[in-house]
C-alpha cells in the first residue's frame, strides 16, 4: 500500500537480506543494484495489473502474460486512436525520515494523454493543469495553425504560385533565346565589317558607302539591346502583377507564422523558467540555466520530462533520501531506436546530463566505468607486420584510437612499437567491444592505397556473432539507413530521411554450435558492406533487421562478459607489393 498522500511505495517482497549499496547509482552507465530491481519488478507488476487507466504499451506478442493480453488489448479499443506507444519507467529507492525503506515510481513524457497518474510522482512541472498559462497560449497557438492551414489550403494560392513559377520558367527560356540570338547576330556582324573593311582597303567601297555600311551595323546592335531592354521590361511587369496577386494571399500566411513563431519561442523560455530541478542542498536551477552553456546553449525537446529528474526533484522536495536508481523500457520499441520490453537502460546523454549533473551535486556515487581504461593490462597482438602495415588482434573492450578521456588505444600502442612510422597509421577501425582483425599503415603511401581499397569496397570482410535468438532464416540481407542519436551519443537510430546508407547480409553458421542448456542463441556470420558506427550491432537488434541483439551488446541488448563480435576474417591486397592477402582468427568465444 501506497502511504497518505505520497508516492512513497514500501515494498511488498521481503528486503531482509539485501544490503544497501555503498554509493548511489551512476546514471549513465550502471547495473542495477538489487533493491532497484526488486522495486522495478513490482512496478512491472502494477502496470500489468493496474486498471485505473488505459494505454496500449504495444507489447511484444511473445512476452505477453495474461494479465498483459487482457489489459494490452483493451487499451488498443480505448487509447492513443490506437497508437501503440512504449514508454520508459523509472524507479528510485529511498529511504524517508522514519528510516524506512521504499521506492518511487516514474515514466517518461506522458502516458494516457496525462503527466500525472495515480502511484507515479508528478511531473517537475505540470505544464497540462488547468486554467494554466501553457494551456491557454497553446490554443492561441494553435488557433493561428488552424488560419494557416485554411489558408495555406487555398487553392488559389496553389494556381497563383504555379503561375508564378511558369513565367519565370518562360522568361529566362525567352532571355535565354534573345541572347543566344545576340552572340550569333554579333557574330554576323562582325563578319560583315570585316569584309567591308577589306572591300575599303582594296578600293572596291567608297568611303560613304563604308560609313553606311557601319552605322547599320551599329543600328543592328542597339536595336538587338533596346530589344532585350524592352523583353526584360515586358516580363517583369508580367511577373510582378502575377507577383502582387500571390502575395496578397500568402502575405497574410507568412504574417500569421511571423506571429506563431514569436509566441512558440516566448511561450518555451517561460516554459524551461517553470521547469525548476532540486538537488540535496535545495538549491534549484531551471532549464534555461541548466543547458545555456551546452552545444546548442537550449534544452532539447523534451528535456525536464525523463523519469530520472521527476524522481530525484520529487525526492528532494520530499526529504527522502536516494538509495538507488534504475530505469526500464515498457512496451513496443520506436521505430527509430532500439528498445527492448524489460530491458534497464542508463539515463540520456543530452536530455537528462546537465539536470542531473546539478540534481546529483555532492552525492557519492558509483565510478563512472566510462572513464576507466579498459584496456590496462590487456596485450596487443601483433599478428603480422612488414615495413608498410600492421594486423593486430584488438581484444574486446579495447579502444582502436584514442578517446575523450582514455588515450591507451590500437593506435597509441603501435606507435610506441613503431616508433619510425608516418601518418595517420589508422585506416578502419571497431567499436571498442568488438575484438578482431584491424590493419594499420605505417606510412602514407600504405594508407592512401588500403584507405582506397576500403572506398572501392574491395577488401572483404567477414564478422561472427552471437545472437540472442533462434535464427530461421539461412541467410539474406539488411539496409537500414543510420545516423547518431544527438541526444544519447553513440547510441544510433534508424533514419530513412537524414540517416546514411548502411548495407549488411548475413549467413547462419553450420553447423550450429552447442550453448548448453541455452538454445535461444545462434551463431551468424555478418558481412557489412558500408562501415557505419554500430552498423552490425544495430542490423542485428532493430526490429527491422533480425531483432535479435548480439550477446552481451549494453548498448542495444543486454550486458554479459563481454560483445560476442569478432572480426574474424580480413582478405586485401598489399597497398605495396600488390600481392593478395588474407588473414583468418577464430573468435575466443
Amino acid at each position: 500500500m501506497q502511504t497518505r498522500d505520497t508516492c512513497f511505495t514500501p515494498f511488498k517482497e521481503s528486503i531482509a537480506d539485501h544490503r544497501l549499496p555503498e554509493r548511489f547509482t551512476f546514471p549513465f552507465y550502471y547495473q542495477p543494484h538489487s533493491l532497484a530491481l526488486i522495486a522495478a519488478k513490482e512496478l512491472q507488476q502494477h502496470l500489468n495489473n493496474q486498471c485505473e487507466w488505459q494505454h496500449d504499451f504495444g507489447y511484444p506478442a511473445n512476452q505477453s502474460s495474461p494479465s498483459q493480453t487482457t489489459n494490452n488489448q483493451s487499451s488498443v479499443n480505448q487509447a492513443n486512436n490506437g497508437d501503440v506507444i512504449g514508454k520508459m519507467f523509472g524507479v528510485l529507492v529511498v529511504k524517508n525520515s522514519c528510516g524506512e525503506l521504499g521506492y518511487l515510481s516514474a515514466f517518461s513524457g506522458k502516458i494516457a494523454n496525462q503527466n500525472i497518474l495515480p502511484h507515479f510522482v508528478p511531473p517537475v512541472f505540470d505544464m497540462l493543469q488547468k486554467d494554466s498559462f501553457f494551456l491557454e497560449k497553446q490554443l492561441v497557438i494553435n488557433d493561428i495553425s488552424q488560419q494557416i492551414a485554411l489558408l495555406e489550403n487555398n487553392p488559389h494560392i496553389d494556381k497563383l504560385s504555379l503561375e508564378l513559377v511558369q513565367l519565370n520558367s518562360q522568361f529566362e527560356s525567352e532571355l535565354l533565346t534573345h541572347r543566344e540570338n545576340m552572340v550569333v547576330n554579333r557574330q554576323a556582324r562582325k563578319q560583315k565589317r570585316e569584309i567591308a573593311e577589306q572591300s575599303f582597303d582594296e578600293g572596291h567601297l567608297d568611303a560613304q558607302a563604308f560609313k553606311s555600311h557601319s552605322i547599320q551595323m551599329s543600328r543592328e546592335s542597339v536595336e538587338d539591346k533596346n530589344y532585350l531592354v524592352a523583353l526584360k521590361s515586358q516580363w517583369q511587369e508580367k511577373i510582378e502583377m502575377a507577383k502582387a496577386a500571390f502575395d496578397l494571399l500568402n502575405d497574410e500566411i507568412v504574417t500569421l507564422k511571423k506571429q506563431r513563431k514569436k509566441l512558440s519561442n516566448t511561450l518555451q523560455k517561460k516554459l524551461f523558467q517553470q521547469y525548476q530541478f532540486l538537488n540535496q542542498y535545495g538549491k534549484e536551477k531551471n532549464l534555461q540555466a541548466l543547458f545555456k552553456d551546452t552545444l546548442f546553449q537550449k534544452p532539447p525537446a523534451g528535456a525536464g520530462e525523463c523519469a530520472a529528474p521527476k524522481l530525484l526533484n520529487y525526492a528532494f522536495k520530499n526529504n527522502l533520501m536516494p538509495i538507488a536508481m534504475a530505469e526500464f523500457w515498457w512496451g513496443a520499441a520506436p521505430k527509430s531506436e532500439i528498445r527492448q520490453h524489460q530491458n534497464f537502460y542508463p539515463a540520456c546523454q543530452g536530455k537528462c546530463q546537465p539536470i542531473l549533473a546539478h540534481m546529483l551535486e555532492g552525492i557519492e556515487m558509483d565510478e563512472n566505468p566510462l572513464l576507466a581504461n579498459p584496456a590496462q593490462g590487456k596485450a596487443l597482438p601483433i599478428i603480422y607486420h612488414d615495413k608498410d602495415i600492421v594486423i593486430v588482434n584488438k581484444p574486446a573492450e579495447f579502444l582502436s584510437v584514442p578517446g575523450k578521456s582514455i588515450e591507451d588505444s590500437v593506435y597509441t600502442r603501435i606507435k610506441e612499437k613503431f616508433p619510425e612510422a608516418t601518418g595517420s597509421l589508422t585506416v578502419h577501425r571497431l567499436d571498442m567491444a568488438t575484438s578482431g582483425l584491424l590493419i594499420l599503415a605505417l606510412n602514407p603511401r600504405a594508407h592512401k592505397k588500403l584507405q582506397q581499397q576500403f572506398i572501392n569496397k574491395t577488401i572483404q570482410k567477414r564478422y561472427v556473432a552471437i545472437i540472442e535468438g533462434e535464427l530461421t532464416a539461412e541467410e539474406g540481407s539488411i539496409e537500414l539507413p543510420l545516423m547518431v542519436d544527438i541526444n544519447d551519443r553513440p547510441r544510433q537510430l534508424v533514419c530513412y530521411k537524414n540517416g546514411k546508407k548502411a548495407f549488411t547480409t548475413f549467413k547462419k553458421f553450420t553447423p550450429q554450435p552447442e550453448f548448453g542448456s541455452d538454445k535461444s542463441l545462434t551463431k551468424v556470420y555478418l558481412y557489412p558492406k558500408t562501415g557505419r558506427t554500430h552498423q552490425l550491432r544495430m542490423h542485428c537488434a532493430h526490429v527491422d533487421g533480425l531483432n535479435m541483439p548480439i550477446l552481451g551488446d549494453d548498448l542495444y541488448g543486454k550486458k554479459a562478459n563481454r560483445l560476442h563480435l569478432h572480426a574474424e576474417y580480413l582478405a586485401f591486397e598489399h597497398p605495396v607489393t600488390k600481392e593478395p592477402m588474407q588473414f583468418q582468427l577464430d573468435a575466443n568465444f
